[in-house]
């Protein structure tokens, strides 16, 4: 199980812009690296990164991608932007059995779910994920399936509310299971990368049982 540590950001600002808050994970040395290939029928690797920081109110995320061809034609919350070029963060704050499935096309469209599981996830208000903030390298018009070498960052910063249903205060010594993805399953060559692994026989990422550990310090 990989184990990750999120320190907090020094921002001097309770509520930073998407700018400083996308500097300021440039600047975190230890980047996860999203590239464990689970499964045989899907074997193309995308670059694939990320960095962790967290304020009083919010985790911030940045992912930072390149892969060979893009696509975001999903353009209204909680339309199924794993069909696009998409990252993803699943995350389950408390041993409850509870995780939130938090996935973003590279123009920033978000899904937002809830459960304990693929059968029982429901997707969140649309004014839940209003909440979070999202700034892309790419814009936020939709884009047809390019081929090609692409290169792309998403910043996100998801407020402690998004996580409804854990009424979180505090982060600071606090442990989340979690794990990363990178998917694409309408592209040209579908692919399903992970951080932590993941043992089922097919893709299939509403797996917590192979969620990592996030340690906040």
């Amino acid at each position: 199980m990989k184990v990750a540590e999120v320190r907090k950001a020094d921002l001097g600002s309770d509520y930073p812009s998407l700018e400083e808050v996308s500097a300021a994970l440039d600047s975190v040395k230890d980047r996860l690296s999203v590239d464990t290939l689970n499964w045989k029928d899907y074997d193309y690797r995308p670059g694939v990164e990320l960095a962790l920081a967290y304020s009083d109110r919010e985790i911030f995320i940045k992912y930072y991608v390149s892969e060979n061809c893009f696509k975001a034609e999903m353009t209204e919350s909680n339309q199924m932007v794993c069909e696009d070029s998409c990252v993803e963060f699943f995350v389950a704050p408390e041993d409850d059995g509870i995780y939130y499935n938090i996935e973003f096309n590279g123009i920033g469209t978000c899904l937002l779910g809830s459960g304990s599981g693929r059968s029982d996830s429901t997707r969140v208000d649309p004014a839940v994920i209003s909440k979070i903030r999202r700034m892309t390298s790419v814009g936020t018009e939709p884009v047809k399936e390019r081929q090609g070498d692409f290169e792309w960052t998403l910043t996100a910063a998801i407020p402690y509310e998004v996580f409804f249903r854990h009424g979180i205060k505090e982060l600071r010594g606090r442990t989340f299971r979690a794990n990363f993805y990178k998917c694409g399953d309408r592209l040209a060559v579908p692919h399903y990368v992970t951080w932590n692994a993941v043992g089922t026989e097919n893709p299939d990422y509403h797996q917590p049982e192979y969620f990592g550990l996030l340690k906040f310090i």
